[in-house]
């Protein structure tokens, strides 16, 4: 029983930390990276259609600041170039062709304060969805002990586990903070 409860509250945890880790990769550092755009909803086919730019086609990287999309249909291409537009990045789509290339200006030290100060929010937001699984994890382990289905001795084993558990995804989430704040800071 209380192995379940902490192999679930684990993955739970695990999930939390990859939406962090995704909602991290969409803040733009100096460098041109296909995460910057690929999440962004672009409305197709006539209004008919949303979908991920991931969905619709290839993204690359020519170098540390370009980023080159070649839609699987080039059809589109000028219905990407205006979603990438109102998605309200920052981000200027030229098309060239049947692929549109994304240049990126060098951000200014005011902006990389600005996004210093967004991926602390998103990392404080994700350290509360580790810490709202934990609660539940605690309550269910409480709940567990009401019922008499597991000692008091097993309880405090097992709140013990999950607070290990809760600080190794804390500091986890704390290394990637640093990562991405040393990422903002390079020139």
């Amino acid at each position: 029983m209380i192995d379940n409860i902490l192999h679930s509250t684990r993955d739970r945890m695990k999930k939390a930390i990859e939406v962090t880790r995704t909602d991290l990769s969409s803040i733009r550092s100096g460098r041109a990276t296909p995460a910057l755009v690929e999440n962004i909803v672009v409305t197709v086919y006539g209004g008919t259609q949303h979908l991920k730019m991931m969905e619709l086609s290839t993204i690359t990287t020519m170098d540390a600041k370009t980023i080159m999309i070649s839609p699987y249909d080039p059809s589109i291409i000028t219905e990407i170039s205006r979603g990438l537009e109102a998605a309200n990045t920052g981000l200027t789509p030229v098309i060239d062709g049947e692929i549109i290339r994304i240049s990126l200006p060098p951000l200014s030290e005011e902006r990389r304060q600005e996004y210093i100060k967004l991926a602390k929010t998103k990392l404080e937001a994700g350290k509360v969805m580790v810490r709202g699984v934990r609660h539940d994890a605690m309550k269910e382990i409480a709940k567990t002990e009401a019922d008499g289905t597991v000692s008091e001795d097993e309880k405090t084993l097992a709140e013990k586990k999950i607070q290990e558990l809760t600080d190794e995804m804390i500091a986890e989430l704390d290394a990637m903070g640093e990562k991405k704040e040393q990422e903002l800071l390079q020139v």
